[in-house]
């Protein structure tokens, strides 16, 4: 690779996730000089992907690739390789000859969220918790207009999570408005919300939440330049370590006064968030009863479902949630 030897017709290629951190002498005319870079595969590549993972896969008759290829954005081709494999686990699990659409579904569901926790026993006021906490996510995100639809809820543990309220992209996106990213902050902060309105008290299952909202809110401000009183500016510098198993540096670059305002408009950001999501819960709390019974009595909700509960006028509800806790008493003021 000195760019002296009699090497035409060879052709040397190397892939890296950290490029920043090659060696310059690596990168000179002659040598790895030319970069392509690989990103998130659009719907087409996602089907060809799946084409080829397909291949020697019993696949039954009422699996489209067309259609999982619609329902998987954001997926990248090692995803799309985990998702047949693990759904060929389940059909083989269930001693049937080829992979239906149910275990395409459920094996979609493990990669984004994990395995499922059947073993683990829930308590009847954490079931009654969870169920309003996912309940809260769902319903947010319903009233909010630029939000993936919900693709399903549940209360039973996966992975890290006690529940979680899926949502599925239905198109490819290279960017998010600041609109997206403010209602993203609304959908975080539902379960916290539910929890505070339905149960008059909040627990630590919205710590993930909150983690999340909070560098939403942060990158908004310091990389994205959405707030009007620091304008389109970036402020500090994350710098990554050389290092394998080495956390990221963050440079700043920026006054203490600058600092108390980022530290301002971040607060702002949650603050309005926070609210804009009590005032839909508070305004559709018969809808979060109503969800939070069935995921009590269910465990699990489909985006079907879902979305025939919303759109009910009047639902019939009981005087109180299985588990004791009273519906009466914690209707929108």
């Amino acid at each position: 690779m000195d760019g002296f030897g009699a090497n035409e017709g060879v052709i040397m290629i190397a892939a890296t996730n950290r490029p920043d951190i090659l060696d310059p002498a690596l990168m000179r005319p002659g040598r790895f000089d030319r970069q392509v870079m690989v990103g998130y595969p659009d719907i087409k590549g996602r089907e060809e992907i799946l084409k080829v993972h397909a291949r020697g896969k019993p696949i039954a008759p009422d699996v489209n690739l067309k259609t999982i290829a619609k329902s998987t954005a954001g997926f990248t081709g090692a995803d799309l390789e985990n998702l047949l494999n693990e759904a060929a686990l389940l059909a083989a699990r269930k001693s049937l000859k080829a992979i239906t659409m149910e275990e395409i579904e459920e094996a979609t569901i493990k990669v984004v969220v994990g395995t499922e926790k059947k073993s683990h026993v829930m308590t009847e006021k954490e079931k009654t918790l969870t169920a309003y906490h996912e309940g809260g996510h769902a319903v947010s995100t319903y009233f909010c207009p630029t939000q993936d639809p919900v693709h399903q809820i549940s209360i039973i543990p996966r992975g890290m999570a006690g529940g979680y309220t899926m949502q599925i992209p239905t198109e490819d996106r290279s960017y998010k408005s600041r609109k997206e990213m403010q209602e993203d902050l609304v959908v975080l902060l539902g379960g916290r919300v539910a929890e505070a309105l339905a149960l008059d008290d909040i627990s630590t299952g919205a710590s993930n939440d909150i983690e999340r909202a909070t560098k939403l809110a942060r990158s908004m401000v310091t990389k994205y330049g959405m707030t009007d009183a620091l304008g389109p500016i970036t402020y500090g510098q994350d710098q990554g370590e050389p290092f394998l198993g080495r956390d990221m540096g963050h440079i700043r670059n920026y006054s203490e006064e600058t600092a108390s305002i980022i530290d301002k408009e971040i607060k702002s950001l949650m603050t309005t968030a926070y609210n804009r999501t009590e005032s839909i819960l508070k305004e559709h709390m018969d809808k979060l009863h109503e969800v939070a019974k069935f995921l009590y009595q269910n465990e699990k909700m489909t985006g079907e479902q879902f979305k025939e509960m919303m759109q009910e006028k009047k639902p019939d509800l009981p005087e109180e949630l299985p588990g004791g806790v009273p519906l009466s008493g914690a209707t929108a003021e």
